[in-house]
């Protein structure tokens, strides 16, 4: 069964006006996503703790900058955008203590939720907006007027509207530029780890280190065998990315 996509001029930001959305830390998702979110018209603040050197950055761009729980209290929506090892820590101590039944906990990824890291209350809406790329691809793609795909999920509806935040969320960031897909914290989480630790970061990098090691074995020189095995990669990448594996299968030589 073909996914759902929900394109741009499906969505409307009204879910979030009138909104405080508060995103805890400011990293690779957490900059993006402040800074997309505030310039489509929504009011965001800034959470780290008091020692973060993301304090100073923040600020610069001209955020509001609270301690986390104080940023937790003032938002209607919260966003964790720290690492999955540190989420518990953050949330025993920062987060859990200072929601208030009806709030909206939204995170980028379904890690602390689907393995029960955290767990959160039933008075709360739960929900995911998971852009398909890094931070700064979020980030530059909204600035040429684009989107990265990105994914949407409910956990928990607790207001009714659990759904109507998140697609307004990712609208915010640009997300419905580029295409949204509804998908649940279980899916998500499961491939996105595959993908990972199987392809990406497993099976990629393994592949490309045994290239390596046998051409550069046999004698053949390092630079040349870099060529090979890891520069032409992107290239092939590229392609496939343009116009999938066929395109990057046209694009090679017959003896490939």
């Amino acid at each position: 069964m073909a996914a759902k996509v929900i394109t741009d001029n499906e969505a409307s930001i009204a879910p979030l006006e009138g909104k405080i959305c508060a995103v805890i830390g400011f990293g690779s998702q957490g900059h993006a996503h402040a800074l997309n979110l505030r310039e489509s018209g929504v009011q965001v603040v800034i959470g780290l703790y008091p020692d973060s050197k993301s304090r100073a950055v923040a600020a610069e761009r001209g955020f509001e900058v609270l301690d986390t729980a104080d940023a937790v209290k003032k938002a209607d929506v919260i966003m964790i955008a720290v690492p999955d090892t540190v989420i518990p820590k953050v949330y025993e101590n920062d987060v859990a203590p200072n929601l208030t039944s009806g709030k909206t906990l939204l995170f980028s990824h379904g890690f602390a939720v689907h393995f029960k890291t955290i767990t959160p209350p039933d008075n709360v809406n739960v929900i995911m907006v998971a852009p398909k790329g890094p931070g700064h691809l979020v980030r530059r793609q909204y600035t040429e007027g684009k989107g990265v795909p990105t994914l949407i999920a409910v956990h928990n509806d607790a207001t009714g509207d659990a759904h109507d935040i998140a697609l307004a969320w990712a609208k915010g960031i640009g997300g419905t530029r580029g295409g949204v897909f509804e998908t649940d914290f279980k899916e998500e989480t499961e491939t996105d780890l595959f993908g990972e630790q199987d392809v990406l970061m497993g099976g990629i990098n393994h592949l490309c280190d045994m290239g390596f090691d046998v051409l550069t074995e046999a004698g053949y020189q390092p630079e040349i065998a870099y060529f090979e095995v890891f520069h032409e990669l992107k290239m092939l990448v590229d392609l496939a990315n343009e116009g999938g594996l066929n395109k990057a299968r046209w694009s090679c030589s017959d003896t490939a």
